[in-house]
């Protein structure tokens, strides 16, 4: 509260100007992970007592519904793509929450109305993310010495709900 100006200062040139230029295109893709709060100097710390990812960032799935609305609303409908989606973490488990949790907020999304055309989880692979392979965003691992590939339980529960359209789908 208080730095409503602030914030939409530091959403233009990250998301309203693209989206704003996106209006009449045949799509616009959107990518969401986290949410952001904005002060009187720019983005706030994460809160200590908030659950964080590997890799530092809120955990806060409800942030792919919110970007799939903003986008739809500054491009003025546009349908929606989303082009990345996902969880940086150890613990199998938790992945599976937040993508259930997040394509939850994507089919309030598509309740409204909004026309989304498809979604795409980051990453298959854990791969080389910001300068290291520590984050893990993979519904696969990947042994770095052996380059064995492991499928991990978030990759069959999110086959499951895309073969089934489900979101009920029984998590391992």
């Amino acid at each position: 509260p208080g730095c409503e100006q602030e914030t939409s200062d530091y959403a233009y040139w990250r998301e309203t100007f693209f989206f704003e230029h996106a209006a009449g295109d045949d799509w616009v893709g959107v990518q969401a992970y986290l949410r952001t709060f904005i002060g009187k100097h720019g983005p706030l710390p994460v809160p200590a007592e908030a659950e964080k990812t590997k890799n530092g960032w809120e955990y806060f799935p409800p942030a792919l519904g919110i970007g799939v609305q903003t986008a739809w609303n500054l491009t003025g409908g546009v349908p929606v793509f989303v082009t990345e989606n996902g969880l940086a973490t150890d613990n199998d488990a938790r992945r599976i929450d937040y993508t259930h949790d997040a394509l939850l907020g994507l089919k309030k999304a598509m309740d409204l109305g909004i026309d989304v055309l498809g979604y795409l989880h980051w990453s298959l692979l854990d791969n080389y993310e910001w300068g290291s392979y520590d984050p893990t965003f993979g519904l696969i691992s990947v042994d770095r010495k052996t380059f064995k590939r492991t499928p991990k339980p978030s990759l069959t529960w999110l086959g499951q709900v895309a073969r089934t359209g489900m979101l009920n789908v029984p998590r391992p």
